[in-house]
């Protein structure tokens, strides 16, 4: 049975991995419309310094997803691109979460 083992195949040329950079880059423009809407409402009315440190740490968290999906979506240009480290989905899912925590502070 000779061959190639399943690790040595090459990669499928589908559109799987166009779609999965796709994926990273509508949810990188989420994150960006969100933060904008957070910039937004932290200065329209009186600005405070809670505001403001709401702010500054939401540009924070923005800038860590920024960090984790462009990482992301250069790896998917390799012929065989690696898995997304259990590190890399905990800080995306991690900045997600408190971008919404941060929005949803501003609100109130």
């Amino acid at each position: 049975m000779g061959g190639t083992a399943p690790g040595d195949e090459a990669r499928d040329p589908g559109l799987q991995p166009e779609r999965t950079r796709l994926a990273w880059r509508r949810t990188t423009l989420s994150c960006t419309v969100v933060a904008v809407l957070g910039i937004k409402l932290a200065l329209v009315d009186d600005t405070t310094a809670a505001g403001l440190a709401g702010l500054a740490l939401s540009a924070l968290l923005w800038i860590g997803f920024l960090a984790v999906a462009h990482r992301r979506i250069r790896a998917l240009d390799a012929a065989r691109p690696r898995v997304l480290s259990a590190r890399g989905a905990l800080l995306a899912a991690g900045c997600t979460v408190a971008l919404a925590v941060c929005g949803a502070a501003l609100i109130w």
